[in-house]
């Protein structure tokens, strides 16, 4: 019960990495806004989970989606302790230069504008209080970039970068800012980073990745759990690979 009292968001909670996510917090003890786009899936989800889950339906890359988000999570959790920015697109594999300006200005706001909607959304009631948590999820996309996901990998880039000024600015008021960087895992989005989803390009992805396996929601869970619990009290900033070795 490493998160026991606890109270926490997780944005695109209701599917892949951000669903294991809320089961491991929920096993641990905290209350979860499952917050997510698709309002029936992440309704349906908290219906599912018992009496401390909540659903919202959001959209992280809208202003005013997320102050709705930050109402109803006053009126539903209380104080938030936990912020999980989860929520995340990507384009096809595609060339750089052939990327629609579309698909661009898509990827820029639900990777990147969500990550500055929800700081300004809760940041200040952390600060208030003088503690908090929060975690980004990025990638080892924007770590070690792979060919014809070039904005895709640029927004993560972004958003390492992003976790580290955070977590200096925030120190002082006792506020911890963290990020996990997995590698592509079995969540809805393998399929539109591979482009195609056949056995060579399964293969063509796993030989990349040491450990043999593609990443899992609860490898995930496992390392976000810890990050926003109390065990890891002393670390902020830090851009925590869990990705089979994808990095070395």
């Amino acid at each position: 019960m490493r998160l026991e009292g606890k109270t926490a968001i997780v944005t695109g909670g209701a599917s892949g990495f951000g669903a294991g996510i809320v089961r491991k917090f929920l096993s641990e003890g905290a209350r979860v806004m499952i917050a997510d786009i698709n309002g029936d899936a992440a309704y349906d989800m908290a219906d599912s989970l018992g009496t401390q889950a909540f659903a919202q339906q959001v959209n992280v890359a809208d202003g005013p989606s997320v102050q709705d988000m930050a109402a109803a999570a006053a009126d539903r959790l209380g104080p938030l302790d936990i912020l999980v920015n989860n929520a995340g697109v990507t384009h096809l594999p595609t060339p750089l230069e052939a990327v629609t300006e579309e698909d661009f200005d898509r990827v820029f706001a639900v990777n990147m504008k969500s990550v500055y909607l929800t700081a300004r959304a809760f940041v200040p009631q952390m600060k208030t209080r003088g503690a908090g948590a929060i975690l980004n999820v990025a990638s080892t996309a924007g770590l070690s970039p792979r060919p014809n996901l070039n904005w895709y990998n640029a927004s993560k880039g972004w958003m390492i970068t992003a976790t580290k000024t955070m977590a200096v600015e925030l120190a002082p008021s006792g506020v911890r800012v963290n990020a996990i960087c997995p590698v592509a895992g079995e969540t809805p989005l393998l399929k539109s980073f591979m482009g195609e989803e056949t056995p060579e390009v399964r293969a063509k992805f796993l030989s990349t990745i040491p450990l043999g396996r593609f990443s899992t929601p609860q490898d995930m869970a496992n390392a976000a759990c810890f990050l926003c619990s109390d065990e890891a009290s002393m670390i902020t900033g830090t851009a925590l690979e869990v990705d089979g070795g994808r990095c070395i």
